[in-house]
């Protein structure tokens, strides 16, 4: 039996947040059924102090569920595609997430496949964020739920820790500012995204976490 993690474990640093989440399960149920993932791939942004964070320029209508409490699930849509899900850290009055680039599916896998039926294999089910927000089913109306509540329809689970000496970082994938901050994590997986330097070309993409 999994154990849900605390609000207090995770009003932290997003980058302490970061690494706590590697290795964590994340669960999302609906009527289709339940899908669980393993984190395996993830990215810290701050705030006014971090240029390539949607909280740079203070709190909008859009971006306030970053700004806490810690715990809350952060939906955001991009490039009128799709969605992508963070899980908010820092303290109330606060803003910090993580986004969720990358991760295995370890359960409801036939449920994820028909989600992401072009996925070449499990592997690729929910690697990058886009994908990964794709196979749990999370959309605009997941915006703000509590991670940390039993009844929420999504739930943060704590997995088997991963050591230090496993998490692997780099630069952040495709943001046009702050591109070469070493503030994505990640562990060994075939379910990590490929790395996209960003650049004029991503300059969409610039404070879109």
């Amino acid at each position: 039996m999994f154990r849900q993690l605390s609000r207090a474990e995770l009003a932290v640093d997003p980058i302490d947040a970061a690494k706590l989440l590697l290795g964590c399960h994340l669960e999302s149920t609906s009527d289709a059924g339940t899908v669980r993932i393993r984190l395996v791939e993830v990215e810290a942004y701050r705030g006014g102090d971090d240029p390539a964070s949607h909280c740079y320029r203070g709190k909008t209508s859009r971006n306030e569920v970053m700004f806490g409490p810690a715990g809350h699930l952060y939906v955001y849509f991009v490039y009128g595609m799709h969605f992508c899900a963070n899980v908010v850290s820092l303290t109330d009055g606060v803003p910090g997430a993580v986004l969720l680039r990358g991760a295995e599916v370890v359960d409801g896998v036939e449920l994820a496949r028909s989600r992401r039926p072009a996925a070449r294999s499990d592997a690729e089910l929910a690697k990058g964020p886009a994908r990964l927000t794709g196979v749990l089913g999370l959309e605009r109306g997941h915006n703000g739920v509590d991670l940390t509540d039993p009844d929420s329809p999504v739930r943060l689970l704590a997995g088997d820790p991963v050591p230090e000496s496993a998490i692997r970082t780099g630069p952040r994938v495709g943001v046009a500012v702050a591109m070469d901050v070493p503030w994505r994590f990640w562990v060994d997986s075939p379910s990590v995204s490929t790395y996209r330097r960003g650049g004029k070309a991503s300059r969409r993409s610039t404070t879109s976490r």
